[in-house]
C-alpha cells in the first residue's frame, strides 16, 4: 500500500472510530468491514481522479469549430454582400468578431481570335487580370472593390472597375457609396469583369467594356433592398451621382462634367415559385457635355429605359434585353431614339456531368444616321447585326474553355465580318 493512501486511511479511520463513539445506534460493525468500506471508498476516489487528468489530456479535447461556424448558442451571421449580383464571387463569412477580415478572389483568361476582316490582328491575347476584394468592417458595414489589369500594346493599364462600402440597415434598406456598375442592365450588374462567370467570351455590344451605347460605370450613392411584395420577391435600386464623363464611354471620377448629377431607378421581380426567373426594368437620366464640343457647345439631354427578362436555370437559360436611348439637342430640341437588344439562349447537357453548354445570341443595334453624339469620330456607335453561335466547357468546377463563331454586319456600308475565337478563363 503507498504511502498516501496509508495516511488517507488512518485519516478515515480516527473519522469512523469517532463517528462510531458518539453513535446511537446499538449495532456497530466491526474493525474489518470498517476498513474494506473505507478501502473502497479510496479506490472509487482513485479512479474519480484518472478519469478527471485524463479528460485534460490533448487527445480528449472536444475538436475546435472550423473558421467561420458558430455553435447554436452563438451564431453570427455571414459578412452582407456588396450587391444581390455579387452572390457567386463576393460574399465572404467571418469570424465572430473578426473585423476587418478580407477575402480576396481572382479571374483571368487567356484568348485567341481570327477573323476575315481586313486590317485587323489575330492570333492569341492576353485577356483581363482581376481581382476582387471584400471585406466587412462590422455586422453591418462591408467593403468591395474590383480592380482589372489589360493589356495595351506597349504596357498595361490599372482600371479600380468598383470600389463600394456599404450599410446594411436591413433586408428593405442597404446605403452605400463609391464606383459601380450602373444597374441600368440585367449583364452588367450580374456579370462582371471576370469572363469566367459569364456563358459567352464577350458581353452583349449594347454593355461592352468601353462602349458608348449605354454608362457602364456610375460614381455616387445607391440605396437597395427588397420591395414587401411576398412570393413576387421584388427589388429595388435608386442612385444619384456623377453621369458621363467628356468622354462618354467614362464614368464622372473626378467629378461631373456639367454639375448635374446623374440618376437611375431600377425594379425587379425574382418571383419564389419560379426558380432563376427575373423580370424588371430600369430608367437613367443625365445631361451629356461631350469633349471635344461640337459646334455651338451643345449638351444633350439623356434619358435610358431598359427592360429585362431573364431565365437563369441552365435547362434552358434565357437572357433578353432591350433598352432605348434618347437623346435632345438642348440647342435645337431635337430628339433622337436609337435602340438595341439581344436575346441569348444556352442549354447545360445533361451528359458527361453537365460539363458541356451550347449556346446561341442574336444582337440588333440601330442609331439614327443624324444622332449627332452618336456620330463624333470619339463617339461613334454603329448599327448592328450579330449573331453568335458557341459551347462552353467547364474543364473542373473553377475553369471553362469557350468557343464561338460570330457572324457581324456593322453599318450600311461595312463589310460582313465572320471570325472564330476562343477564351479559357478561370477563377482562382
Amino acid at each position: 500500500m503507498t504511502k498516501p493512501r496509508c495516511v488517507l486511511l488512518w485519516i478515515l479511520l480516527l473519522l469512523a472510530a469517532g463517528g462510531a463513539a458518539s453513535a446511537q445506534t446499538a449495532a456497530e460493525p466491526g474493525p474489518s468491514e470498517v476498513v474494506n468500506a473505507l478501502l473502497t471508498r479510496i479506490d472509487r476516489l482513485e479512479q474519480r481522479v484518472a478519469e478527471l487528468e485524463a479528460s485534460k489530456t490533448p487527445g480528449s479535447t472536444p475538436a475546435p469549430q472550423a473558421p467561420g461556424t458558430a455553435s447554436e448558442e452563438n451564431q453570427q451571421s455571414p459578412a452582407t454582400k456588396i450587391h444581390e449580383h455579387d452572390e457567386d464571387q463576393s460574399s465572404a463569412s467571418v469570424a465572430e468578431h473578426h473585423f476587418p477580415s478580407m477575402h480576396l478572389r481572382g479571374f483571368a483568361d487567356v484568348d485567341f481570335s481570327s477573323t476575315d476582316e481586313h486590317g485587323t490582328h489575330s492570333g492569341f491575347t492576353l485577356g483581363q487580370f482581376v481581382l476582387h476584394v471584400a471585406s466587412p468592417l462590422s455586422n453591418r458595414v462591408a467593403y468591395f472593390g474590383e480592380l482589372s489589369f489589360t493589356a495595351q500594346p506597349t504596357s498595361y493599364t490599372a482600371d479600380v472597375e468598383r470600389s463600394i462600402i456599404r450599410f446594411d440597415y436591413n433586408d428593405y434598406f442597404k446605403l452605400s457609396f463609391g464606383r459601380y456598375h450602373t444597374p441600368i442592365n440585367y449583364w452588367n450588374t450580374e456579370f462582371h469583369h471576370g469572363l469566367w462567370l459569364q456563358t459567352t467570351i464577350s458581353r452583349p455590344e449594347m454593355i461592352r467594356f468601353g462602349g458608348r451605347f449605354q454608362p457602364v460605370h456610375f460614381l455616387g450613392m445607391l440605396a437597395e433592398g427588397h420591395l414587401p411584395s411576398g412570393p413576387l420577391g421584388m427589388g429595388y435600386e435608386i442612385g444619384l451621382g456623377n453621369g458621363r464623363a467628356g468622354t462618354i464611354s467614362r464614368a464622372g471620377d473626378t467629378g461631373d462634367a456639367n454639375n448635374n448629377r446623374a440618376w437611375v431607378a431600377r425594379v425587379f421581380a425574382r418571383p419564389t415559385g419560379l426558380r432563376g426567373l427575373q423580370v424588371g426594368g430600369a430608367i437613367y437620366g443625365d445631361d451629356i457635355t461631350p469633349t471635344p464640343a461640337l459646334t455651338g457647345n451643345p449638351r444633350f439631354s439623356e434619358l435610358i429605359e431598359s427592360a429585362h427578362i431573364v431565365w437563369t436555370s441552365e435547362t434552358p437559360e434565357l437572357l433578353s434585353e432591350f433598352a432605348n436611348v434618347h437623346h435632345r439637342d438642348t440647342l435645337t430640341g431635337t430628339v433622337y431614339n436609337s435602340q438595341a437588344y439581344y436575346v441569348q439562349l444556352a442549354y447545360r447537357l445533361p451528359w458527361q456531368q453537365r460539363k458541356w453548354k451550347p449556346y446561341y445570341r442574336f444582337e440588333y443595334m440601330h442609331i439614327p444616321p443624324t444622332e449627332p453624339l452618336f456620330s463624333l469620330p470619339d463617339f461613334q456607335v454603329k448599327d448592328l447585326v450579330q449573331s453568335t453561335a458557341g459551347i462552353r466547357w467547364d474543364i473542373s468546377d473553377f475553369a471553362a474553355f469557350k468557343w464561338e463563331y460570330r457572324h457581324t454586319k456593322r453599318g450600311p456600308t461595312d463589310p460582313i465580318v465572320n471570325g472564330a475565337f476562343v477564351q479559357t478563363s478561370f477563377t482562382f
